[in-house]
């Protein structure tokens, strides 16, 4: 059989033409990695355990793989030595979470001025500051052991809107002060800010009246997703606002609700998305990752927290 080289070499061309008009699809990849993106952990989901053995549960973390602390307050330690016990574990405090007002009595708190919740953050390393909850009512007393989630509920919708359009003029204020001492300001979602004020909400409220340019989100996608949002729809939309994520897993039991109630999972073993969470929050820009679990839990707290790290360590996008 003779061989017609020429028209070989024209299939040959026209093949390599088609392969090369094929778009290239890339490889999965690890979303975290020791040198990139970083686990973190909200340190609220080992309740009082790393309270009582500081430097034995940063040294556990340290070997589970997390680095990036969030601190839910000093917890009756100083500044100077939580940061002495994260340094010798290897670990740093990223974020530090800044109530609305004192709920236990004396402290910092976002009606603090800016020079003092500046100075406390220089001792920690860190550079952000996020509220997790509006201001409750004067005559809110918190009783540790008895206020349940229905009180808090009750006493966050006391104020109507109103009470939102104040509070959001307040993280305006306080964020620009900060913002001089190179610290930044956010807010942290439950799931409350999703229920009807009126014709609105007081999510709707907070993305109006706050300063897009100084006032960020730390969204949870646990009560995200319990106010029976989408985390990847609600990650697109606010987009570069969104500066730290709770990596918060829910069972598929979790009803839609707005009174601070879900069925908590380890991460990775609940109806999260987590892919394609992770891939839109990359496009927004997010830069801290903090694994965060509500009780109660079914395992140790410090295996949920294994669990869960070693699930995300794994992922690939």
């Amino acid at each position: 059989m003779q061989i017609d080289r020429r028209g070989l070499l024209g299939g040959a061309a026209a093949a390599m033409t088609l392969a090369m008009s094929r778009p290239t699809l890339a490889k999965p990849h690890r979303f975290f990695s020791p040198n990139g993106i970083r686990i973190g952990l909200q340190l609220y989901t080992l309740g009082d355990e790393w309270v009582k053995d500081t430097s034995g549960t940063f040294a556990e973390l340290a070997r589970i793989g997390v680095r990036d602390l969030e601190l839910p307050g000093l917890m009756g330690k100083s500044a100077t030595e939580l940061r002495a016990e994260a340094d010798h574990a290897g670990l740093f405090f990223s974020s530090f979470h800044l109530p609305a007002r004192p709920l236990f009595g004396p402290g910092l708190s976002l009606q603090s001025g800016a020079g003092e919740i500046a100075d406390m953050l220089g001792l920690l390393g860190a550079h952000d500051v996020v509220v997790p909850l509006p201001p409750l009512p004067d005559d809110f007393a918190f009783v540790p052991g008895k206020t349940g989630p229905a009180d808090l509920a009750a006493a966050v919708a006391a104020g109507g809107g109103d009470a939102w359009k104040r509070f959001a003029a307040r993280l305006n204020e306080q964020a620009a002060a900060l913002a001089a001492h190179g610290i930044t300001l956010g807010y942290h979602n439950h799931n409350v800010e999703f229920a009807a004020v009126g014709k609105t909400t007081p999510w709707a409220i907070l993305l109006a009246e706050t300063d897009p340019a100084r006032v960020f989100f730390e969204l949870d996608l646990g009560w995200i997703s319990a106010a029976g949002r989408d985390p990847v729809a609600e990650i697109r939309r606010l987009g570069q606002r969104v500066r730290w994520l709770h990596i918060k897993d829910v069972k598929a039991t979790t009803k839609r609700n707005y009174a601070l109630q879900m069925d908590p999972a380890v991460v990775g073993e609940g109806r999260q998305n987590w892919p394609a969470i992770l891939r839109a929050a990359a496009v927004a820009g997010v830069q801290h990752y903090y694994i965060e679990q509500e009780p109660p839990f079914a395992i140790a707290r410090m295996e949920a927290v294994r669990r869960g790290s070693a699930y995300l360590a794994g992922l690939t996008t």
